[in-house]
């Protein structure tokens, strides 16, 4: 699976980095840093979390 950052939408409050930090940091600018793109089967519960718990819907999962 791949994850999809709407960049327009996203506001860096850091959530998705606070539910799977492996995957997302903010950078010190409020900036979304993906450090894996794609994701691997131990990764998907803690992605699929930071995707529904985005308040902006900037995430979303490409199957």
């Amino acid at each position: 699976m791949k994850i999809i950052v709407e960049r327009a939408k996203c506001t860096g409050l850091g959530i998705c980095e606070s539910l799977a930090p492996e995957v997302f940091e903010v950078d010190d600018s409020g900036e979304l840093v993906l450090l894996e793109e794609t994701i691997t089967e131990h990764q998907i519960a803690d992605v699929e979390a930071a995707v529904t718990g985005c308040p902006t819907e900037a995430l979303r999962l490409e199957r």
